[in-house]
């Protein structure tokens, strides 16, 4: 039982930061209908620029918690930067081009920004600080989940608490509901389309740039091309889920989460992601638009 509840917890801890990515893909793709490749590498800068602040940070003798701070609202301006910019440049002059042309803007961005990461940086896994420390208090049940598992689910659930205010009680979220809904319309009421267009991919860079840090300060290492493994994850949940859908996206991720933790503990770890790709593609045989997303009635 303790063996199973270990696994439980793991995969709950790896949903969780799938969940984190595959929030800014689905409220991406519920605005203006784009898969954004790029968004994977948006948490890898995030947590490459998480590192190259907590190392500053050190050097010049800031105490844990401040290191844990600063280098996570750091990663986060800055990822969020980035998401903007990349939405500037890469999506923004192609928003009335066939989505042919802008799915292929987005893998072109994606590649970009590897490689971009790859010459800056370096090809070799770099180590990363454990930001967050164990908890005293925690001792205890540490051998089923560890302090920084624990940080991870409470800061995933608190983004979702933020989320789902944001969206659902203020204005920016109902000026993003109605630019899901129709542009058009939401561009006659006043509605600047653009700019909410802007905050979508701020916020989901923001997410991304949260996992980022979380999940290198759990796992320890960090290269240029986590990103893209992550991204590609983080997509697979957010279509399990029903892609557009912020409530199927984190079901999403848990599922996928829970199933590759799950045949790693009983069946073997050399094809967990085989498994993940083959579990997502039974799932939209019998229920093409996903766990929680809406049937597409048909136009006549």
């Amino acid at each position: 039982m303790d063996y199973f509840l270990e696994l439980f917890l793991g995969g709950l801890t790896r949903g969780s930061i799938y969940a984190l990515i595959a929030l800014g893909y689905t409220m991406v793709y519920g605005i203006i209908e784009l898969i954004n490749f790029a968004h994977g590498e948006i948490y890898m800068i995030g947590a490459f620029t998480a590192l190259i602040v907590a190392s500053v940070l050190a050097m010049l003798g800031f105490n844990h918690l401040t290191v844990l701070i600063l280098a996570s609202v750091l990663a986060v301006v800055y990822s969020c930067a980035y998401g903007f910019t990349v939405e500037k440049i890469a999506y923004k002059p192609l928003r009335h081009a066939p989505r042919l042309s802008a799915l292929i803007s987005a893998i072109g961005m994606s590649l970009f920004l590897q490689n971009y990461v790859l010459l800056a940086q370096t090809s070799d896994f770099l180590p990363f600080p454990s930001l967050i420390p164990d908890f005293d208090f925690w001792e205890p049940y540490a051998h089923i989940i560890s302090s920084p598992e624990l940080v991870i689910l409470a800061t995933t659930f608190c983004v979702m608490i933020f989320l789902t205010i944001l969206i659902k009680f203020t204005r920016i979220g109902k000026a993003m509901r109605a630019t899901s809904q129709d542009k058009i319309m939401s561009a006659l009421v006043g509605i600047d389309v653009n700019k909410i267009i802007s905050i979508t991919f701020i916020v989901g860079s923001g997410t991304a740039a949260i996992g980022g840090v979380l999940i290198a300060s759990h796992v320890g290492q960090i290269n240029f091309y986590i990103g893209f493994i992550a991204g590609i994850k983080a997509f697979v949940a957010a279509v399990l889920g029903g892609i557009g859908s912020i409530p199927g996206a984190v079901l999403g991720s848990l599922v996928l989460g829970w199933t590759e933790s799950f045949f790693t503990g009983y069946i073997s770890s050399d094809y967990e992601d085989v498994f993940a790709f083959l579990f997502l593609v039974f799932i939209l045989i019998f229920r093409p638009s996903g766990i929680l997303g809406r049937k597409e009635t048909k136009k006549v």
